[in-house]
């Protein structure tokens, strides 16, 4: 069994920075990508950022130039630093992972969510 546990999240003003972490634990091989994804209210869950062991990273176009996602492989922790944040950058954020079992099946595991809110 894996968990995915976040932190980090919080209330902020326009303009302001947050960061978050996400920790994998429990039974891990190895770990394919982590990733965040977000919702807002009334809205489908969407990538925010996602990077892989080879550290490739892809962020959605709203994102781009304002967060930056990165990762430590021996903590399997991954990292969202968001800078400039937007009201429209209100959502909860989920950590996403891809982590493959010492049997080598791959499943898809999410965190619980970190609410991330931006006041203007």
């Amino acid at each position: 069994q894996v968990q995915l546990v976040e932190s980090g999240g919080g209330l902020v003003q326009a303009g302001g920075s947050l960061r978050l972490s996400c920790g994998a634990s429990g039974t891990i091989f190895s770990i394919n990508f982590m990733g965040w994804y977000r919702q807002a209210p009334g809205k489908q869950r969407e990538l925010v950022a996602r990077i892989t062991s080879g550290d490739s990273t892809n962020y959605a176009d709203s994102v781009k130039g304002r967060f930056t996602i990165s990762r430590d492989n021996a903590k399997n922790t991954v990292f969202l630093q968001m800078n400039s944040l937007k009201p429209e950058d209100t959502a909860v954020y989920y950590c996403n992972a891809e982590i493959l079992s010492f049997s080598r099946v791959k499943v898809r595991y999410w965190g619980q969510g970190t609410q991330v809110t931006v006041s203007s």
